[in-house]
């Protein structure tokens, strides 16, 4: 038996949508102002304007994804485009930050003149929008994972734009050019750190591994808490997407009606989606022992698994 959540996504693609436009004019604002300033921090910054306008682009992507209904062919749906997507712009957005890296030695060696006063005044205009669009996403991140990556994407760029704000103010003061790079170095690196968040997101979940808030054996001790649980075992935790998250095992209880059967599953249901943050999950309610309890079930090539005796229920 499975249990899904739908949700109204409709809002929540809106503000994106509005967040992705605006993130879209800072970033043809500052990639202007940076080539006629000539600031590579200014440059740099709008290399992380673009990665946010992907994160921001891959949440109402995702939010409009997850409203496609399942097909015979797709039964999952199609949140897995998303995932894909996202690993393609995390390997581009590393392809910026070493093209921003290499720049930034380049002008080590002979630091150029930058026009500070409108490098100043750009990013100034940046914080402002990066500022308004985590605002406009504050409610929605509370209960929306893909959201709160955009708010914390829109969030750190807000941060990026201080510190070209506070470097242009220090080439303005002092006339010290050679502040431009440091501080483009700086946003390198943060660049670096988002695209390989994404990156790392995005494989665990084509290798269908445990979500990283997951404690498996933590979820197990909890069910099996349950006066109604004998045992739990065969458990296999996995995401569809970031931000739904899977779940199927056996549940070894006493021969019980189906009525009273159902009554275990919605209990142990509540407890994952309460708990442990899982939407979907697949139950097999068992009343004799398998032939193996371990919680883990290993998967072998070329043979198939062992039908278990005594099977009163296949949810």
């Amino acid at each position: 038996m499975t249990k899904h959540a739908h949700h109204d996504a409709q809002p929540v693609g809106n503000k994106l949508k509005v967040g992705i436009i605006l993130t879209g004019c800072i970033l043809v604002a500052e990639i202007a102002g940076g080539l006629i300033s000539n600031s590579l921090a200014l440059l740099s910054d709008a290399g992380h304007v673009l990665a946010d306008i992907v994160a921001l682009s891959l949440s109402w992507y995702g939010v409009r994804q997850a409203e496609r209904p399942p097909s015979n062919r797709m039964t999952f749906g199609y949140h897995r485009v998303g995932v894909i997507v996202a690993i393609v712009n995390a390997v581009s957005i590393f392809a910026i930050a070493a093209i921003i890296l290499y720049e930034a030695y380049q002008r080590f060696q002979q630091p150029p003149e930058v026009n500070s006063l409108l490098m100043l005044l750009v990013a100034i205009v940046g914080l402002a929008v990066n500022a308004f669009v985590a605002f406009w996403l504050r409610q929605e991140q509370q209960s929306n994972l893909n959201v709160r990556s955009a708010f914390w994407h829109a969030l750190g760029d807000a941060l990026a734009s201080i510190g070209v704000i506070i470097g242009g103010a220090i080439m303005l003061i002092t006339g010290w050019f050679l502040v431009d790079p440091i501080i483009s170095v700086l946003i390198g690196f943060v660049i670096i750190l988002a695209a390989w968040r994404i990156l790392r997101e995005g494989l665990r979940v084509l290798l269908e591994a445990t979500p990283g808030h997951m404690d498996i054996t933590e979820m197990v001790n909890a069910l099996n808490r349950l006066p109604e649980v004998k045992d739990v075992h065969d458990v296999h935790v996995w995401s569809i997407s970031p931000e739904l998250h899977a779940m199927s095992c056996h549940v070894l209880i006493d021969d019980l009606s189906t009525t009273q059967a159902a009554t275990i599953r919605q209990k142990i249901e509540d407890i994952l989606l309460e708990r442990f943050k899982i939407k979907h999950t697949t139950l097999q309610m068992e009343c004799q022992q398998c032939d193996s309890n371990d919680i883990l079930c290993t998967l072998t090539y070329g043979q198939s698994h062992k039908e278990d005796k005594g099977r009163t229920q296949n949810r």
